[in-house]
Parts: C-alpha cells; sequence; structure tokens
C-alpha cells in the first residue's frame, strides 16, 4: 500500500513504548501494532487526533504517501528481515 505509517519514528523521537502510547490513547496494543505495521484497512479521525495528541505531532508526521513501487520495495525489506 503507497501509505507508510510513521509510528515508530515518533514513538523512538519521544522516547515512548508501544505499550504507553496505546494505553495514553486508549485502543489496544494489538490495534496499535496493526496500524504501525501498515495492516490497518482504515484509521479513524478519532484516534488519529489522539495520537497526535499524545505525539505532540501533526497527522502528516505519521503519515506519508510513497509511490505503490517504492511502498512494496520497503514492504518487502520489512518481511526480509522479519522472517
Amino acid at each position: 500500500m503507497p501509505i507508510v505509517v510513521d509510528i515508530d519514528v515518533m514513538l523512538a523521537r519521544r522516547k515512548m513504548a508501544v505499550g504507553d502510547l496505546a494505553e495514553r490513547v486508549g485502543i489496544t496494543p494489538a490495534n496499535l501494532a496493526v496500524l504501525k505495521n501498515g495492516r490497518a484497512k482504515a484509521v479513524r479521525f478519532a484516534t488519529l487526533a489522539a495520537l497526535c495528541e499524545v505525539l505532540d505531532c501533526q497527522p502528516g508526521d505519521l503519515l506519508r504517501w510513497e509511490p505503490e513501487d517504492v511502498a512494496t520495495a520497503e514492504a518487502a525489506d520489512v518481511d526480509a528481515t522479519v522472517h
């Protein structure tokens, strides 16, 4: 998918753990993992707003568009490092 989720980047910048973010946003760690790993099909604006509030950032800091071929190559790189 050409939409890339950069929650990990903001978590690192804020020195915050995934579990802490999930708790403060009010979503389960499992649902946050689905979003953060780019497997979500949608995100509610209320959730996006809560993420931005907790991380003190803009939506564009969390989501970006990349052409399909670049996004596919990045996904393949992640799969290669995970497996």
